[in-house]
């Protein structure tokens, strides 16, 4: 499944990328070769084969580019040679002020994001100013270009990644191989036997995974990302060890991941940061919506992963499976009930809702403050636990920290597979120009914003690329408007489930990732959409 998704993202971004090439050249989008009139003015005399200022009005702009724009234009450039008497090769550094049109052309030239072209002199106003033009160098496959630069950008950023993690990696699981050897993970794993049974019926209940992944999942609920990621690649060694057919996904690892990419957290910590530094007046506002969209999301990624694993199971049939936890599957659908009729009984009341504030702050504050004791606490009980039960904790943590290096840089090249492949089908517009628009049709019918589904499309495929969507959308329409709650509510619901499966299945080198991905896409939805509710619900 991944095999196709990976290549369609390619073949997609790519055919994109070259349909709109092919459109610009035939539009001569970027007026290629044609002259735009301007006013230059040297400041300095004695300077003026180095720099100018050009004005250009918006009229010429607008008429040149069919692009408006409201004001003047007015752009220091370099004059980065002579050509003629009145002729100069010259250079637009790119400027976040400049129109959109313009910075499309800077990113055409790389690293550098420079407009280069030539300056035309016509004839002098006075003893520094003149009326000239300008002529752009030429632009050609623009988009291609981006995919390359893009594609090139991410495979760097995707070592880095990797490389990051060695230091964290090697901290941690050293620290859990001095757990595990003292007996404290296996201790851990039988407190929870009760529900590990049920979630993971073929892995034994003393087996170092079972403790292991209780770890990620505690740590992700707290927000401590940089412990939870250790932890869930060493759950997935432990869960292979288990794996009787190497390389395939076992239904343990997906039940897994599916938690992992329901982003189940109970402080979003990153999108309350975000909120607070976009001004708003009640950052943790989105406890309560992200708390309940996360929790539906991860009911949905088990409910799917289930359903999975009995559709693939030619031993067990559905009606069987049912019968065996009707209790369990009675009660959710009670409490699912139960919690609906509430949401609604409780939107329609006029709450006063500063005393919700007020309890999502003073959560907030607990959450935090058990945060920022957990790490050096476990740090402490684990090594502590060692030395009690005699384990040689100091040669234990080397071999563990071994194994976090050795599984940073193995996740290298599934990571880099991933992250280009996204990269191609974001920089080639395949999501602007097809994804979105399709999809929005049924947006629309559902009261989803049309502001919002980039950022809801966004967020399995990019962290970085969720994240400035999140912050963008907050600072045109308010951190507290309803689509501010929203957006964030998304951020904090949610996982970026493509980067997930490409760091936890490259770890352990799984190739058949079964239907791992269709699972996490499904916990993706559900979020998004429970997101829409709570939030249309309370504050819309």
């Amino acid at each position: 499944m991944l095999n196709y998704v990976w290549l369609g993202l390619i073949v997609l971004g790519f055919a994109t990328a070259l349909y709109v090439d092919v459109s610009d050249l035939v539009s001569n989008k970027y007026q290629n070769n044609k002259e735009l009139s301007c006013i230059v003015h040297f400041n300095d005399q004695s300077n003026y084969k180095r720099e100018a200022l050009i004005k250009i009005t918006s009229s010429d702009f607008s008429k040149f580019y069919s692009y408006n724009i409201s004001n003047d234009l007015f752009v220091n450039v370099k004059i980065t040679s002579t050509l003629s008497k009145d002729s100069y090769s010259i250079s637009i550094p790119s400027d976040k002020k400049l129109p959109k049109i313009w910075q499309e052309i800077a990113s055409s030239s790389g690293k550098d994001n420079v407009i280069y072209g030539r300056l035309l002199i016509k004839n002098k106003i006075d003893e520094s100013t003149s009326n000239a033009a300008i002529i752009l160098s030429g632009i050609e496959f623009l988009s291609l270009k981006k995919i390359t630069n893009e594609s090139i950008k991410i495979a760097g950023v995707a070592v880095e990644i990797a490389l990051g993690l060695i230091g964290i990696m090697a901290m941690w699981l050293g620290i859990m191989k001095v757990a595990e050897q003292a007996g404290l993970i296996n201790k851990i794993a039988l407190l929870i036997k009760p529900i590990t049974k049920r979630l993971f019926p073929e892995v034994p209940s003393d087996h170092p995974a079972i403790g292991s992944m209780v770890m990620n999942i505690s740590a992700n609920m707290l927000g401590l990302g940089n412990a939870a990621t250790p932890f869930g690649l060493k759950a997935m060694e432990e869960l292979d060890s288990l794996n009787p057919n190497k390389g395939t996904a076992t239904n343990s690892m997906i039940t897994f991941l599916a938690i992992n990419t329901a982003g189940l957290t109970l402080i979003p910590a990153t999108a309350i940061a975000v909120r607070s530094a976009s001004g708003s007046s009640n950052p943790t506002i989105i406890i309560g919506t992200t708390m309940f969209a996360a929790f539906c999301a991860t009911m949905a990624g088990l409910i799917s992963a289930n359903i999975f694993h009995i559709l693939t199971d030619k031993n067990k049939s559905l009606i069987s499976i049912i019968k065996k936890n009707i209790k369990a599957i009675t009660l959710f659908l009670l409490i699912l009930f139960l919690g609906i009729i509430l949401i609604n009984f409780w939107s329609e009341l006029n709450v006063d809702k500063k005393i919700f504030q007020s309890f999502f702050e003073i959560f907030r504050k607990i959450i935090e403050t058990i945060s920022i004791v957990a790490i050096p606490l476990l740090i402490v009980l684990f090594i502590g636990y060692g030395a009690i039960k005699k384990v040689k904790v100091y040669e234990q943590f080397v071999e563990g920290a071994k194994e976090g290096f050795n599984i940073a840089v193995r996740i290298i090249p599934y990571l880099v597979a991933m992250l280009v492949a996204i990269s191609i089908f974001r920089s080639g517009g395949a999501m602007d120009k097809w994804l979105i628009p399709v999809l929005s049709n049924f947006t629309d019918l559902i009261g989803m914003p049309a502001e919002a589904l980039p950022m809801a499309l966004m967020r399995p495929l990019s962290g970085s690329g969720s994240l400035g969507i999140m912050a963008e959308i907050m600072s045109i329409h308010g951190p507290d408007s309803f689509i501010g709650i929203l957006v964030s509510t998304f951020y904090g619901s949610t996982e970026t489930t493509f980067y997930v499966l490409a760091v936890y299945f490259g770890a352990v080198n799984v190739k058949n990732t079964r239907y791992a991905l269709p699972v996490g896409l499904i916990a993706d939805v559900v979020g998004i959409l429970s997101a829409l509710f709570i939030v249309s619900k309370l504050y819309g």
